[in-house]
């Protein structure tokens, strides 16, 4: 059964996590109103808590940016043959341009 409370659509774009010390790119698979998958390099050091706050810079395909302040629901460490990590978000307050993106997606 499905748990999540929005629909999910798929994109490739490109964000960058705010305040962090290296390889701060991230990619974004899967976004909805409330939540974004996204993969990165492999974590170090628990690099993402669940809880914790992080703030991302959206790069839309127009060259556009979105600042989001998300908070952390999971991570998961990949395995070491595998060069990514994977990190569920959940989008607080979500501001208008980005809700206006997501409905020019569906």
């Amino acid at each position: 059964m499905e748990r999540r409370r929005a629909t999910r659509v798929t994109v490739n774009l490109k964000a960058e996590r705010i305040s962090c010390n290296k390889d701060c790119s991230v990619f974004i698979e899967n976004l909805s109103e409330s939540g974004i998958y996204m993969t990165t390099a492999p974590a170090k050091n628990n690099e993402f808590i669940p809880g914790s706050e992080l703030d991302l810079e959206l790069e839309l395909n127009s060259g556009k940016i979105i600042n989001l302040n998300c908070n952390v629901k999971w991570a998961i460490d990949n395995s070491p043959d595998d060069l990514t990590g994977s990190v569920g978000l959940e989008i607080i307050d979500p501001p208008s341009e980005y809700r206006e993106f997501l409905n020019n997606l569906h």
